[in-house]
């Protein structure tokens, strides 16, 4: 169980990101050089209890914002369903591979020749990712 202030830390270091800063807020560190507030809020953010109380506070906004290979694989699978529907084979054939992406069926591979001097070799390989991102880019607008 935590004290009063230690949860004011947490809720201040989840609003802020900065230790310090929810140290200062949570224990009125006015008259406390800023060595000694970083240092107290470098102990606290280290302690055992503070770390799994701020994974508890965090955990609901982590699942609310995940999104499951299970939900993306039938949200793609409904928009190729969609778009065969509207006889839009096209988009229906690019919902479908991107259903075969996403399932790790797809390896993206890009074929680079090694041969001739550094700078050729990367002006050959930025020539080669543009063209691959063109692509990408018109398949997937």
């Amino acid at each position: 169980m935590l004290t009063e202030k230690q949860e004011r830390f947490c809720a201040a270091y989840l609003e802020t990101g900065n230790a310090t800063e929810a140290y200062r807020r949570a224990y009125g560190a006015e008259k406390m050089a800023p060595a000694t507030v970083h240092r107290k809020a470098k102990v606290l953010i280290d302690n055992v209890k503070i770390r799994l109380r701020l994974a508890e506070l965090r955990a609901p906004v982590v699942m609310a914002a995940q999104i499951t290979l299970e939900q993306h694989l039938l949200d793609l699978k409904r928009l190729r369903d969609v778009a065969e529907k509207a006889a839009d084979y096209g988009a229906a054939i690019r919902a479908e591979i991107a259903r075969g992406k996403a399932a790790g069926l797809y390896v993206e591979k890009i074929d680079l020749n090694l041969t001739g001097t550094l700078a050729e070799r990367l002006a050959r390989a930025r020539s080669r990712l543009d063209l691959y991102n063109h692509r990408t880019d018109l398949e997937h607008p």
